[in-house]
């Protein structure tokens, strides 16, 4: 059975009412789970960066005010769904852990080995984007997990043409890797996701949710409920 992921990311604009929104429809659309995202664009981006680029600077209208994690646990208790949360720090991983039911790393943190274990040291499932990886990078993390994962394969391109898919990558991994394998979607087509699902057999598969084309996400890789 395949468990789709509502990936709320940072289209709740850091406003609760929105973040409950967002939560409510993808419960009413069917998705079992959600999953939103913990950064500081301090922790991503060298001061020089920021520097040279102002419009990075403006990232932190993404960021997730920790203050809103009891209540989105609380809602999501009560929508019957799964929260998962991406950490994009050592310290992200510690304020997650006493609220998700999962931690995902997202596919340009995979070689980040100190990452994957102190997720791993938490107790809770841990499911890990491939994206642009190579297969030896994903053993890489596989073997510093060191334990039971799930492996998303997905395509780092906002939006993803469909030919450029390659969703047969899923058996490749599954094979390869002997774990669950499923499907992050960037393209938006609904026929993709019924190949991913019917042809490949995705354990899970993770689609980018916006309500109004208005989250600071917005792009056609986004999904409306």
């Amino acid at each position: 059975m395949t468990r789709f992921i509502a990936e709320i990311g940072s289209n709740h604009n850091r406003d609760p009412t929105r973040a409950h929104a967002l939560i409510d429809a993808s419960a009413a659309a069917g998705c079992d789970a959600v999953k939103l995202q913990l950064f500081r664009v301090d922790d991503l981006f060298a001061p020089e960066a920021l520097a040279a680029n102002p419009q990075l600077d403006q990232r932190r209208a993404w960021e997730l005010p920790l203050e809103m994690l009891p209540d989105i646990r609380s809602q999501c208790d009560a929508a019957g769904l799964e929260l998962g949360v991406t950490p994009f720090g050592l310290w992200a991983v510690e304020e997650l852990a006493g609220y998700v039911d999962f931690l995902k790393v997202a596919s340009y943190e995979i070689l980040w080995h100190d990452l994957l274990r102190a997720c791993v040291a938490t107790g809770k499932p841990l499911v890990l984007s491939t994206g642009m990886a190579s297969e030896d990078e994903i053993a890489g993390a596989v073997d510093a997990v060191g334990g039971e994962l799930t492996l998303l394969h997905c395509v780092s391109g906002y939006p993803t043409p469909p030919q450029q898919a390659n969703l047969a990558a899923i058996g490749t991994l599954r094979e390869r890797f002997g774990c669950p394998v499923g499907w992050s979607d960037h393209t938006g087509v609904e026929s993709v996701i019924a190949q991913a699902v019917l042809r490949w057999h995705a354990s899970d598969v993770e689609l980018h949710i916006d309500l109004d084309h208005g989250g600071f996400e917005d792009g056609e890789h986004n999904w409306s409920p």
